[in-house]
Order: structure tokens, then sequence, then C-alpha cells
């Protein structure tokens, strides 16, 4: 008879491992805090799935096996594969997130094999991981410039909502993420001559950069620069609220065109909805702290920038695919414009 190994308590180590330091990354660094809280989401999934669907989650030594036992082991996580993403779909989940869960899945697997040395024969290689292509939204350069420059615009706004939308627009021209808005500090800010930089060391991507800021750029700087060089320039605010304040500033500044959005299960794509029924979305109600990056890069696309200098200041590799579809969008709104260019010479 096979002895099994239930996996739960295990998940629970390989959780513990990784937020101790106990278990590292490839290049030896330690693990950090949104992926350990993605470990956690996934180990509540597995949780609720074992008692909804009554599954025993469980491993056993493959060298002990006979070959018909094996065949039966390699079906049992076939069979797990199967119930387990089907439990996530039912719950509404999309392609991206059920492929997360499964990634992080065959991470523990190799976790078990490599630091807890239980033989898995590799059966983490039969779960497919899903992904989808999510539609990028950024904001165009008209709209950028609106951002920037109208004055009336902005003396609308509360101090509190000014601050996000300074933010979100220092974040549209370096391309930062959030993360590393909220810890700049004096020290990022070099000034040579007449001109100012920015020099950061991105904090999940641990890639330099040195980027020359634009006038109004440096204003937002000198009108946020705290005396002391320990405070952040923006001071700490929350994801939460800053998504809240950017669909607020996105509704004020009239953003509110509605768009088409589709998400995929199991590499179908579907309108999303609400309760059966299809959600009418403006572009205001999509407006986030992504928007800054995706804006940036394709900002400096559109406007003639070389792709590998682009890379450079965004930090992703020549063979980087998430790059590309910046490349691609970039490239059908030049299309955009260049098709109303071209319709005007079209009459006589």
């Amino acid at each position: 008879m096979k002895k099994t190994t239930s996996l739960l308590p295990l998940f629970k180590q390989f959780i513990r491992d990784s937020e101790t330091g106990k278990r590292l990354k490839k290049n030896g660094e330690k693990i950090t805090k949104n992926t350990i809280d993605n470990y956690r989401y996934v180990f509540n999934n597995l949780t609720k799935f074992c008692i909804e669907a009554n599954f025993d989650f469980r491993i056993c030594n493959v060298y002990k096996l006979t070959t018909r036992e094996f065949i039966s082991e390699k079906n049992y996580w076939k069979k797990f594969y199967k119930k387990y993403t089907d439990f996530l779909y039912k719950k509404g989940c999309h392609d991206n997130y059920v492929g997360a869960n499964i990634k992080t899945i065959r991470t523990f697997f190799n976790y078990l094999k490599d630091d807890k040395n239980i033989p898995t024969s590799d059966f983490q290689k039969l779960f497919y991981i899903r992904k989808e292509d999510i539609e990028i939204l950024v904001h165009s350069p008209e709209q950028l410039k609106f951002l920037i420059h109208d004055k009336d615009f902005e003396k609308s706004l509360t101090p509190a909502i000014k601050r996000t939308k300074d933010m979100f627009v220092f974040g549209c021209t370096t391309g930062l993420r959030i993360s590393d808005i909220n810890k700049l500090t004096n020290k990022n800010f070099e000034k040579q001559n007449d001109d100012w930089y920015l020099e950061i060391k991105s904090q999940k991507t641990k890639t330099y950069s040195f980027i020359k800021l634009p006038d109004y750029a440096v204003a937002i700087y000198k009108y946020y620069k705290p005396k002391s060089s320990r405070i952040p320039i923006f001071k700490n605010i929350s994801l939460f609220i800053f998504n809240r304040n950017l669909k607020l500033i996105g509704e004020k500044a009239g953003y509110t065109q509605p768009i088409h959005m589709t998400r995929e299960r199991l590499g179908k794509a579907k309108n999303i909805t609400i309760n059966g029924k299809q959600k009418q979305i403006r572009f205001c109600d999509k407006m986030s702290s992504h928007m800054m990056r995706r804006t940036a890069i394709t900002t400096l696309l559109i406007l003639g920038m070389p792709e590998h200098l682009v890379r450079k200041i965004s930090g992703h590799s020549h063979a980087s695919s998430s790059f590309n579809r910046y490349v691609h969008y970039a490239q059908a709104y030049i299309d955009k414009e260049i098709d109303k260019v071209h319709s005007k010479l079209e009459s006589y």
C-alpha cells in the first residue's frame, strides 16, 4: 500500500522557509513580501479546494511504486490539475490568476524535490500554465499634456488629490513603479550644471536608472521637496487610496469614454460581466498605478525614442516579451495617426 504525506503542512513550511530566508531565489536574494503574499493566497485556495472538493492533497515516494502504482499516481496529479483549475474557474477567476496559482504550485514541487528531498517525479510538468494578453491601457500624449499643464484643472483639485496627480505625472514621465516612487528621497535627485537627474535602483528588478528630468518633473520635485533627506518626497500613500484618487482624477478630467474589455478563461475571450450582465466600463474606471509605467514606455516610443534606449530606461532586457507588447501598441497608435494624415491627401 502506498504511503502518503499530506501536502498542506508542507506548503505552510514552504511559506515559512521563504519568509525567514531559509529558502532564497536562485540568485541568492530573499523572496519578496509580495511573492510570499501570493504563496499565502494559493495556500488559502488549496485549503478551500480540499474542503469543498473533498480532495486529499498528498504526495508519495515514487521510488517505492510499482509500474501500475506509478501510472495511478500520474493520473492522480492529472485529476488534481483538472479539478483545481475547474474550482478556480467556477469562482470566476481568469487565465492569468489560474496560471499564477499553477506556477506557484510548480515552484512548491521544486521546493519539495530540491529542499525537502521528496521525490516528485516531476509530476508538476503535467500542469499547464495559462496566460492571457490583457489590453494595455495608457494615457495618450494629449491626455498626459493636459494633466501636466492645465492650471485651471490643477486648481480644482484638493491638495491630497493634487499630490496623487503629481505622483502619477512623475511616474508617467520616469516609468517608475509606485513602490519606487514611494521611496524617493532627496538623495535620488542630482543636479549637474543646469540639468536635474533621477538616480534610482528599482526595488523589483534591482536595475539602476539615471534619468534626465524635464522642467515640469523638476518643478514637481521642488514643490514637494522635504528639508530632510530621510523623508520620502511624496510621503507614503496606500495603493488603494492612490488608485481610488486616480479614478476620481480621470472622471474629473473627462476621461469617461466607454472602453471594451475582455478577459480569457481557458483561452477563450469573455466580455467582463457583473452578475451575468455586461458592465459598461469607462476609461477612468481602469486608471491605476500600472498606467504610469505603461504610459511612460509607450509615450517614449510614440514620440520617436529608439527602442534600445527605451529598454535601458525601463529596465527591460532585449528578449523581453512584455516590452514587445508596448512596441505593438505604439505602432498601432502611429498607424492611426498616419491614417488621419493620409485621409486628408485622398481628397482633391
